[in-house]
């Protein structure tokens, strides 16, 4: 094998590269993760890179299966927040409304339809800095309502309080959305109006509450790949790592701040891809947003590297998504089936 693969894996574990049984598979998860040694990783040659993705995704996961989320925007528009890449911040011009939250009911059958079509997770987002008291009350009937139907119930409403998230634990919901979205460094250039500690803190709520955490970051934002490489580190290194790591590919949007900003290269964001897997080997790495913009055979790459997550449906909250036929297709094609619920490692 190549020398910098063997370099590599024979590092010590309290160093932060955990060592490579016979099978490939990492024998432990030790903390915390350094950047130098998650960079060593992401730098292996592309092919070594991924058969240590895959042998590790083999361990925890059917390599075959994909869970599908479907997501809701429950309230559309109008977020005091002024994250660069958003069309739904009030800062701006995009030409999107604010809405109201939606009634219980819609929602309810929203999901009803979602199961139906093969999602085993309902995901419900709110534009919103933190939700008001006022909107308790119908927040914890929708995850009383989804959670109804057999489905797993998820929800991201911006930062939550200790007393909201243990209001939202006992509703019964499974997953909570806060997304750090890249490295420490970074963040001031994309969002100014709340720091990348209150991020971490709303993290800490949620897990104190007992609510598992989704978490990850966006690709594309005009960061460094060394900010991408922290932004994974950071996740890794939390107490416990998020449970579901959503890794999306930014989507341009006009009359937002970060519209012209370059596209990453596709070879990068599957290192990433893989490099979460290798970082967080149980947690279910999501292909997000930006898959209008990918081609087959990069998400066919991308599932070989460790993500096992997509949303179905055709829009994202207010963003593009292929669509279910094409994702359809795309799953028989690769030979890929529906994750069910049991399927949890």
């Amino acid at each position: 094998m190549h020398d910098q693969v063997s370099t590599v894996q024979s590092r010590e574990t309290t160093a932060g590269i955990v060592d490579l049984g016979a099978d490939g598979a990492d024998s432990a998860t030790p903390l915390p993760w350094s950047h130098a040694d998650a960079r060593a990783i992401y730098d292996l040659p592309f092919n070594d890179l991924l058969f240590r993705a895959q042998t590790v995704h083999r361990r925890f996961f059917d390599p075959n299966r994909i869970q599908l989320s479907k997501l809701l925007s429950i309230k559309t528009g109008g977020c005091p927040e002024d994250c660069g890449y958003c069309s739904q911040s009030a800062h701006h011009d995009s030409g999107l409304k604010a809405s109201k939250l939606l009634e219980v009911h819609r929602v309810i059958e929203e999901a009803r339809q979602a199961k139906a079509g093969g999602a085993t997770r309902y995901c419900m987002g709110a534009a919103w800095r933190s939700p008001k008291q006022r909107d308790m009350a119908m927040l914890v009937a929708m995850v009383e309502g989804v959670k109804s139907l057999g489905m797993e119930t998820c929800m991201t409403l911006g930062m939550l309080s200790p007393q909201q998230a243990g209001t939202l634990a006992e509703a019964g919901l499974d997953y909570y959305n806060h997304n750090i979205d890249t490295s420490e460094r970074f963040y001031p250039e994309v969002i100014t109006t709340r720091s990348f500690s209150e991020r971490l803190d709303t993290l800490a709520n949620v897990r104190e509450a007992g609510i598992k955490v989704c978490s990850g970051g966006i690709l594309g934002l005009g960061e460094e790949v060394d900010d991408r490489i922290d932004m994974l580190v950071t996740l890794a290194n939390l107490p416990e790592a998020p449970e579901s790591v959503p890794i999306n590919m930014l989507i341009p949007v006009p009359d937002t701040r970060l519209v012209d900003t370059p596209p990453v290269d596709s070879i990068e964001f599957i290192r990433i891809i893989a490099l979460a897997r290798i970082l967080m080997p149980t947690s279910h790495v999501r292909l997000t947003a930006g898959r209008t913009a990918m081609s087959d055979e990069m998400q066919a790459l991308c599932f070989f590297a460790g993500a096992n997550s997509i949303f179905v449906g055709d829009t994202l909250l207010t963003a593009a998504n292929p669509g279910d036929d094409k994702d359809t297709s795309l799953m028989r094609r690769l030979g890929l089936t529906a994750a069910r619920m049991e399927d949890a490692p």
